[in-house]
C-alpha cells in the first residue's frame, strides 16, 4: 500500500482529487503516477491499491539447506515433548542439562570492570598479553620454539576463524596445495576450505567394523597424498568420533608427514577439555613441535573456558626461524584486516586473566577437570545402560574407549531418523551424539532408544 504523505504535497493533493471525484461517481480508474501505476477498485468502505513490483535482481539465489548441526537445536525447541533430548551441539551442559558459565570466568570478567578497562580497538593481531598465554598454554612455556620466537600467533574469531585465517594463508602462499581431511570430520572443515578455494581430500580414519581408528588405512592415504600437502589433526578428542590414535600412533603419523615433506594442521578445541589436563591433550602438538617440524595449530576457547559466543581462538604457525615467523604473521595481519580488520576484546581478556594468573589458572583447571568428570560419568553410565538392556550380545565397548564431548554410535541415517521422530532424541545424522547434553538421569532413556533403533530400524 502507498501513503499518500510519501509523495510530495502537490502531488498529493492532486491524488485526492482524483480519488474524490472517482469515488463520487462509483467508477474504477487506473491512475498513474510519477512513473507506476495504482489500481483502485470501486468499494462502499476503502479504496485499494496494487503496486507493480519489479522482479527481483536476488531471484536466482535458491534457498541454502539449514546448517546439520544448528538446525537441530532449532528443531529440538520446536518439540514439545518433555523427554526430548538435545544431543547434536557441543556445548557443555550440567546435570540440570542448563548452560554453564564457569566461576573462573566470572571472576575474570570482575577484574575487567573493577580496573575499568576500555572498550578500544585491538591491534590486527589481537591482544598481545591474549597471543602470549594461548602459545604457552598450547606449547608449554618453556618450549623452544617460544623461546626462539619461532611461533606466529594471531588471535582469531574462535577455532572457525582462525581455520578460515589460515586456509587464506594456504591459498595464498601455497597455490594448488592440497588439505588432506580426515573421513568423517567436523562439518565445517570443507565449508572452510571450499571458501577459501583450498583443495581438499579425504584419509580413512573410521572403521565403521570395529567402530574404532582405520589406522592403517589413514597411514596408506597420507604416503599416497603429494608431497607438501597439509594434513588436518584432531589435537585430541577427534569430532565427531571421538576415537584418538595412541601416543605410538602418533609417532608413526609423524614419522610419515616428516618422510614425505608435508605440513601438519591442527585443530586443538578441546585442549583440557577432553582428558581434564591441558598436557595431556596437547601432547600431540607438541611432538609434532619437538621434531622440528613447521605446522599450523587453530585454537579455540569455547568449549574448555565456556566462551562459546565470545569467538575466541588463535591460529598458530610453528617456523623454522623467527625471521620466517615475523613474516608469517605480517601476512596474516594483511589477510585479517579486509576480512574482519581486528578481533573482539572481551574473550580475550578473559583468557588472559585466568592464564595469566596462577590463582584463577588453578581454579580453571579444577573446572575443566569437572567438566570432563561429569562427561566421562555419563559415558560410564551409559555404557552400563546399554550393556544392560541389550541382550543380543553386541560389543558396547567403543564407547568407553572414544574420549571428548562426543560419542560416535555406528547408528545410520535412517536409524538416527526414528530417534528423533520416535523417540525426540536430536543428533547429527552421521549417527554423532554429544555426551555434554545427557544427565545421568536421562541414560537408560537414552540407552533404550538407541537399542530400539539399532535392532529394530534398517
Amino acid at each position: 500500500m502507498l501513503s499518500l504523505a510519501s509523495v510530495s504535497p502537490s502531488a498529493s493533493l492532486s491524488l485526492q482529487k482524483n480519488f474524490k471525484t472517482n469515488w463520487k461517481r462509483g467508477t474504477s480508474s487506473r491512475i498513474n503516477f510519477l512513473g507506476s501505476d495504482f489500481s483502485k477498485t470501486k468499494s462502499y468502505t476503502r479504496t485499494s491499491m496494487t503496486v507493480a513490483v519489479k522482479v527481483s535482481r536476488f531471484n536466482d539465489i535458491t534457498m541454502a539447506p539449514p546448517d546439520p548441526i544448528l538446525g537441530v537445536s532449532e528443531a529440538f525447541k520446536a518439540d514439545t515433548n518433555e523427554m526430548k533430548l538435545n544431543l547434536g551441539v557441543g556445548a557443555y551442559r550440567t546435570e540440570d542439562l542448563q548452560p554453564y558459565v564457569l566461576n573462573v570466568v566470572k571472576k575474570a570478567e570482575n577484574l575487567m570492570l573493577e580496573r575499568g578497562e576500555n572498550k578500544e580497538y585491538l591491534p590486527i593481531e589481537g591482544l598481545a598479553a591474549f597471543n602470549k598465554v594461548t602459545a604457552e598454554l598450547l606449547l608449554g612455556a618453556d618450549n623452544a620454539v617460544i623461546q626462539q620466537q619461532r611461533v606466529a600467533t594471531v588471535q582469531g574469531l574462535s577455532g572457525t576463524g582462525s581455520l578460515r585465517l589460515a586456509a587464506a594463508l594456504i591459498e595464498r602462499y601455497f597455490p594448488g596445495a592440497k588439505v588432506l581431511i580426515s573421513s568423517p570430520t567436523w562439518g565445517n572443515h570443507k565449508n572452510i576450505f571450499n571458501d577459501a578455494r583450498v583443495p581438499w581430500s579425504e584419509y580413512r580414519y573410521y572403521d565403521p567394523k570395529t567402530v574404532g581408528l582405520d589406522f592403517d588405512g589413514m597411514i596408506s592415504d597420507i604416503k599416497a597424498a603429494p608431497d607438501g600437502s597439509f594434513v588436518l589433526l584432531h589435537g585430541c578428542a577427534h569430532n565427531p568420533t571421538g576415537i584418538d590414535p595412541t601416543p605410538e600412533q602418533w609417532e608413526k603419523i609423524a614419522d610419515v608427514i616428516q618422510e614425505k615433506n608435508q605440513i601438519p594442521f591442527f585443530d586443538v578445541a578441546y585442549q583440557g577439555f577432553a582428558s581434564g589436563s591441558l598436557d595431556e591433550d596437547a601432547s600431540s602438538v607438541r611432538l609434532f613441535a619437538a621434531r622440528g617440524m613447521e605446522l599450523f595449530v587453530a585454537q579455540s576457547y569455547s568449549k574448555n573456558l565456556g566462551l562459546y559466543a565470545e569467538r575466541i581462538g588463535a591460529i598458530n604457525v610453528v617456523c623454522a626461524s623467527s625471521d620466517a615467523a615475523a613474516r608469517v604473521k605480517s601476512q596474516l595481519k594483511r589477510l585479517a584486516r579486509p576480512m574482519y580488520s581486528n578481533p573482539s576484546i572481551h574473550g580475550a581478556r578473559i583468557v588472559a586473566n585466568v592464564v595469566g594468573s596462577p590463582e584463577l589458572f588453578n581454579q580453571w583447571k579444577e573446572e575443566m577437570e569437572m567438566m570432563a568428570g561429569r562427561i566421562k560419568s555419563v559415558r560410564q553410565k551409559l555404557y552400563d545402560s546399554l550393556c544392560a538392556k541389550d541382550k543380543s550380545g553386541k560389543d558396547w565397548s567403543f564407547i568407553l574407549k572414544q574420549i571428548g564431548m562426543f560419542s560416535f554410535t555406528g547408528l545410520s541415517k535412517t536409524q538416527t531418523e526414528n530417534m528423533t521422530s520416535k523417540w525426540h532424541v536430536y543428533m547429527t545424522k552421521d549417527g554423532r551424539i554429544s555426551l555434554a547434553g545427557l544427565s545421568s538421569a536421562k541414560c537408560e532413556y537414552l540407552a533404550d532408544a538407541i537399542v530400539d533403533s539399532y535392532h529394530n530400524v534398517k
